[in-house]
């Protein structure tokens, strides 16, 4: 990953209203408390989606959140749209997304690889011509019984996870800031939580 004081952070999730409150969305639910902390509101962007920019702290890196106005399958033209506009690398990016095989209420940063049979991930790669970029995956769980995971992932959080869930974004967002600050290794050995005993 390059040393870089300019980051372009991507939230998935689906355009409109009804699709908000879903489990799918939660990585533009970051966004949007990431955005809170930048006093940064979102404006339209000639890349399809929404951005907000600013710095987190005096000095310290800035942030360039994006939320595509496409669907989830389709968020590989704005993210390449993005980094072509800012001249910026695909090690630049950050992108925070749901993850069904991690647990609610967990988190788990990493950097390249595959697109893990995530639809979004897998259009950004395509795009971009790359997965060398870091993710925030921001865990959702598995769907209960034989419910399937097409429907779960479109569905709002149970009320019993919306306790929680203002805690888990909230950590998501420290887990961007740590990355764009102090670099991916020392953000896993902050946010990855140890095995139980």
């Amino acid at each position: 990953m390059a040393a870089t004081d300019t980051w372009l952070v991507i939230g998935l999730g689906n355009p409109g209203p009804e699709y908000a409150g879903n489990r799918h969305n939660v990585g533009q639910m970051v966004l949007d408390d990431l955005a809170g902390r930048l006093s940064a509101p979102f404006r339209s962007h000639k890349a399809n989606a929404r951005v907000a920019e600013g710095r987190s702290t005096p000095g310290g890196p800035r942030f360039i959140l994006a939320k595509p106005n496409s669907f989830m399958n389709n968020s590989g033209g704005p993210a390449a749209g993005l980094l072509s506009y800012y001249s910026l690398e695909p090690s630049q990016l950050i992108v925070v997304h749901d993850e069904l095989d991690i647990p609610f209420d967990t988190l788990r940063l990493k950097f390249g690889g595959g697109h893990g049979g995530h639809n979004g991930i897998r259009d950004i790669i395509a795009a971009a011509g790359t997965g060398d970029f870091a993710r925030v995956r921001v865990g959702i769980g598995r769907p209960p019984g034989r419910q399937n995971a097409a429907d779960f992932v479109l569905r709002d959080f149970s009320s019993t996870e919306r306790q929680n869930l203002p805690i888990l974004l909230a950590d998501a967002a420290d887990a961007v800031v740590k990355i764009a600050a102090d670099g991916l290794t020392a953000a896993q050995q902050q946010f990855h939580a140890p095995p139980p005993a």
